[in-house]
């Protein structure tokens, strides 16, 4: 099993990247937020691999972070859930972010992924629930709202705001508010930025 690989960035064709190594030019699938974060082509990169084996293709899947590839394993050892989905998911959310989902279990955050419909995302909360919620979302550190954060997060974002505005408005709510209460707070923080 390929389990990293360290070489000169040939071409970024997403969702395909080339790297050269060695003198054998390695052809990786690579999730978007990865590929957003790689050099310019002719520079040395190294990334996380998992290898699928399948009857009619080897397939080299690489990630920048540890953290991405274990995700992209929990999820596709869900049934229905291949390697494509899997790249979907981590190129729509960030590894923090699928944690928190799971942890929150707000199915709507992953039906904005396209390919995820409102049953492959239930199965996705039900199967990672334990796999990849609060154990991965405490090992990278986010800051999870209070449970009452949950209804205001829910509300801003019914209200248009994206999930970073929502989460970063969450942040600033001080604990013990009501719902009603840290909308308001919510509200007026982000008229302010």
């Amino acid at each position: 099993m390929i389990g990293r690989i360290a070489g000169t960035l040939l071409e970024k064709s997403p969702p395909h990247i080339l790297v050269d190594c060695g003198g054998v030019g390695y052809e990786v699938d690579v999730p978007m937020s990865t590929l957003y974060n790689l050099p310019e082509p002719g520079q040395k990169v190294v990334l996380f691999t998992q290898q699928v084996v399948r009857e009619d293709a080897h397939l080299l899947y690489g990630f920048g972070t540890a953290a991405e590839r274990e995700a992209f394993r929990q999820l596709t050892k869900i049934s229905g859930v291949g390697p494509r989905i899997a790249l979907s998911v981590l190129s729509g959310l960030s590894v923090a972010e699928l944690a928190q989902a799971v942890t929150m279990q707000e199915a709507g955050r992953l039906t904005k992924i396209p390919g995820i419909g409102k049953k492959t995302a239930e199965r996705l909360l039900l199967e990672l629930k334990g796999k990849l919620g609060a154990d991965l979302s405490a090992a990278i550190d986010i800051n999870r709202p209070a449970p009452a954060g949950n209804d205001v997060l829910n509300a801003l974002l019914a209200l248009g705001y994206n999930d970073r505005e929502a989460l970063a408005a969450i942040k600033l709510v001080p604990a013990g508010l009501s719902v009603a209460e840290g909308i308001r707070h919510a509200l007026r923080s982000l008229s302010k930025s």
